[in-house]
């Protein structure tokens, strides 16, 4: 299938052909604001399926609205009934549509050409009135207030608010792109297509869900992004860090046994930490919780994890290595150490149910 993308370098353009290229059997035409009409018919005249993105929002005259968008899409109409076929075309309208300003009506206008040639041809159409989409990709302080405030926050720049309270009806990128490609294999029209899932966010939540992210890496408290709006918004939030910041530096502790370093806690399943143990039958533990409890997992060297329930002389002893990745339980009411036995440092990977608390530790000192 041969497909046409028009604003193929816009944000849209660019998520979605990075969509398509995951496509069997399918060659892609990127037709932007560089291109010339002659390209844009050369393309037309091999197309099977049309992606209309492109568009005008921002102009340097009202003129350039109904040039850029309405009459853009009536100049790919003219085109494909020149050449006497059947098109699909799917145009990325706007909820703007519904309203009278000249951004609205010329979207408008695009979506009475569309529906006019579908009457005509009996071709496929699929309109979609997008309301605020983000993601990776889209242009800080151009249209979408999340690419300005995610910049913004990774770049130490404070966010503007005028009214915390002011609700937004978003997309994400990702669902946009996926519901635009299930109509390649899906021919029926359909004039008013929607998103699955979107989202009802006021300005206050998303600068709350930012000012997280950003703190996590000091706090090492990662809020909820496993899934819906605060995955999207977090993964949106990373891809504007620069380069240079990709990286943070965490903070430990170090003595004579070795290093110990905290390196995320979540909401309400503990963290993760990393120790060091120098070699030399170095033991680090000797405590036990009463309800507490860890996973450790050595990544590198060998140990011996000694356990014994607090009411018992009974030492249970696990013999453990980088050779297999194994992870033994720290029960709660059994006292525990880990003694490293190897020639060379080693390193120790922990997850614990809870995140520290100094006052509340659960943690008592028992030899094993």
């Amino acid at each position: 299938m041969k497909i046409l993308v028009t604003g193929s370098n816009g944000f849209i353009g660019k998520n979605l052909i990075e969509r398509l290229s995951r496509v069997e059997n399918v060659e892609v035409f990127k037709f932007d604001k560089n291109n010339t009409t002659d390209d844009l018919e050369n393309y037309i005249e091999k197309t099977d399926f049309i992606f209309h993105l492109a568009g005008i929002n921002r102009p340097e005259n009202v003129e350039e609205f109904y040039e850029g968008n309405s009459g853009l899409t009536e100049r790919i109409i003219s085109i494909v009934e020149k050449l006497d076929r059947a098109i699909s075309i799917l145009i990325s309208s706007s909820t703007q549509a519904e309203f009278d300003n000249d951004y609205g009506k010329s979207k408008l206008g695009s979506e009475e050409a569309l529906r006019s040639y579908a009457q005509k041809t009996g071709a496929s159409i699929f309109i979609y009135r997008l309301p605020n989409v983000f993601g990776k990709w889209c242009k800080p302080n151009y249209n979408s207030v999340v690419a300005t405030w995610c910049y913004n926050m990774t770049h130490d720049i404070h966010l503007q608010i005028n009214d915390k309270n002011a609700l937004l009806t978003l997309v994400y990128i990702d669902d946009v792109v996926e519901s635009f490609v299930s109509h390649l294999n899906n021919k029926s029209s359909n004039l008013e297509c929607h998103i699955g899932t979107t989202y009802q966010k006021s300005l206050g939540e998303i600068a709350s869900l930012l000012e997280e992210f950003k703190e996590s890496r000091t706090s090492l408290v990662i809020p909820r992004v496993g899934n819906r709006f605060e995955r999207a918004l977090y993964g949106t939030y990373l891809s504007y860090l620069p380069t240079d910041k990709f990286s943070y530096e965490l903070k430990g502790h170090s003595d004579q046994r070795g290093t110990f370093y905290e390196i995320l806690k979540t909401l309400d399943s503990g963290q993760f930490s990393i120790s060091t143990t120098k070699a030399g039958d170095i033991m680090r533990g000797n405590h036990y919780h009463n309800t507490k409890n860890e996973k450790f997992l050595v990544v590198k060297g060998e140990a011996i994890i000694e356990l014994r329930d607090i009411n018992s002389d009974e030492v249970i002893e696990y013999k453990v290595s980088d050779k297999k990745m194994e992870i033994v339980e720290m029960i709660p009411g059994y006292t525990h150490n880990i003694m490293n036995i190897s020639n060379e440092e080693m390193i120790l990977f922990i997850w614990a149910n809870e995140a520290y608390n100094h006052d509340k530790p659960d943690t008592y000192y028992l030899e094993v």
